[in-house]
């Protein structure tokens, strides 16, 4: 795959996403606090890897937001603020996808919503003719997030 249509692609995911937590916290109820904490942790997963890619930085195949925000700190130090939101939805990454006695709420799903947008936004701001770019060039079927 070409370095554009990949481009293009992470962008697609990550705000199909973004689009399914926001939708899921609107329009389903009961409201599925987890799926929707997973669904954040995946679209900044995919923004970050955004960044990567279009670094010519292949980027590793994890979960963890920390581990992905230290590399792209290498390509700007200023990713170095997003490292407390990347921390907290890790924590949505495999958890959230299993029985567990720590059932999240609607200030879970709140926050969760809150930061991938955050992170999706400050991606835009430090890359916005790129971030344009392949943002419009993708097959979107649903609104942008």
């Amino acid at each position: 795959m070409d370095k554009q249509n990949e481009l293009q692609q992470w962008i697609a995911i990550a705000n199909s996403d973004l689009t399914a937590a926001q939708h899921l916290a609107n329009n389903m109820r009961p409201i599925p606090y987890e799926i929707i904490c997973f669904h954040c942790q995946q679209a900044a997963e995919k923004y970050l890897k955004w960044v990567l890619v279009l670094h010519d930085i292949d980027p590793p195949k994890i979960h963890d937001l920390e581990e992905l925000e230290k590399l792209c700190e290498t390509i700007s130090p200023q990713f170095e603020t997003l490292f407390e939101k990347c921390a907290a939805l890790t924590e949505y990454a495999i958890p959230s996808r299993y029985p567990s006695e720590n059932q999240l709420e609607k200030q879970d799903m709140d926050k969760a919503l809150e930061y991938a947008q955050s992170i999706r936004e400050f991606v835009r701001s430090q890359f916005p003719e790129q971030f344009v770019l392949y943002n419009k060039n993708t097959n979107k079927k649903s609104e942008e997030p």
